[in-house]
């Protein structure tokens, strides 16, 4: 299936390989979704691997037809999202808040198409579209379980956080995961670096890396990252060091074993999986949702890889504090 471009500045479409191949004819017969990812595209090990992840599993288990955009460098995020929406796509993703006014755009000129913007930047100056359906997670929350984590297993009592860009969203991972860690200990310290302003700041792997030997050097054995794809360059020190690190979005064990403390999970893949599935019910619905730990939106990752290295006694600990948090008797901060 060959889609035109709008824009040179556009990266090749891509076709997930059960929904069209080249030399195949468009089936017309099922409904489309089409999908753009954000800055870092796919193979980022993390947001939109996990997006993509979402998309992959209803191209299998739905009837449906999925396609998606890579937009090179993110410049032409609004022309991806328009030459989706004026084919046959009834339902449009943006991944990640560098889409907001974008979609907002777009939905305005195809009012009867549907959008989705995951991590949509909400402006309590401005209405959200009745066709667009904003995003958000909680990501506070799971942040609050992976520093308490961290703290019940530092042996500094320092611990470290790398952020991708520096604004509010990432400022959310941020104060969760400090908040977590000093809920246990209220002496531990939480070193913190931003690998930058820009889009840029998610794809920056040599940057991770100079900021969580940076704070391995002041201490940290332990460091979360909310980077993207910069978080490869955290794991590389933690290698490099033999401390541990927390992944984020999706689990990255796998990134760098043995040195893998736990990820902290946020289920894109989920909430784009069940998104669709409420698209092809007739069940879609403008608005905002969220996705916290009382809708298994948020978690973090114990299983066989890690329970050699996270004691029975934290996992317990951890639990109590997360039916509390569910509960409303602890209020994790955002910022």
């Amino acid at each position: 299936m060959n889609i035109p471009f709008k824009s040179a500045a556009l990266a090749v479409l891509l076709c997930l390989p059960a929904a069209c191949s080249p030399g195949k004819e468009e089936d017309v017969s099922k409904p489309a979704v089409g999908l753009v990812f954000d800055v870092g595209g796919r193979g980022d090990k993390s947001f939109n691997d996990s997006a993509y992840a979402g998309i992959e599993r209803a191209q299998k288990d739905l009837a449906v037809q999925v396609d998606y955009i890579e937009p090179g460098e993110g410049a032409d995020k609004e022309s991806a999202l328009r030459q989706l929406a004026s084919g046959r796509h009834g339902l449009v993703f943006g991944t990640g808040f560098l889409f907001t006014d974008d979609i907002n755009t777009v939905a305005a000129d195809f009012p009867d198409k549907k959008f989705a913007c995951i991590d949509y930047a909400l402006d309590p100056s401005k209405k959200i579209p009745d066709n667009v359906l904003a995003i958000k997670f909680r990501e506070e929350e799971g942040s609050f379980l992976v520093g308490a984590i961290a703290a019940l297993t530092t042996k500094t009592d320092v611990i470290g956080f790398v952020g991708g860009m520096d604004i509010p969203l990432i400022h959310k991972f941020e104060a969760g995961y400090r908040a977590g860690a000093q809920h246990i200990n209220p002496k531990c310290r939480v070193l913190i670096g931003y690998a930058g302003v820009t889009g840029e700041a998610f794809k920056n792997p040599a940057k991770g890396k100079e900021l969580a030997l940076s704070q391995a050097g002041k201490g940290a054995d332990v460091i979360f990252h909310a980077s993207g794809s910069t978080g490869l360059g955290v794991f590389e020190a933690a290698r490099d060091k033999k401390i541990y690190a927390i992944g984020v979005d999706s689990d990255q064990y796998f990134e760098a074993p043995g040195r893998i403390l736990t990820s902290m999970i946020k289920k894109v893949d989920i909430s784009v999986y069940k998104i669709i599935e409420d698209f092809l019910e007739g069940k879609f619905q403008g608005g905002l949702k969220e996705f916290g730990l009382a809708d298994d939106g948020v978690g973090y990752v114990y299983d066989d890889h890690n329970k050699d290295i996270i004691s029975p006694q934290t996992i317990k600990k951890v639990e109590e504090l997360k039916k509390l948090i569910i509960a409303g008797k602890i209020k994790v901060p955002n910022k």
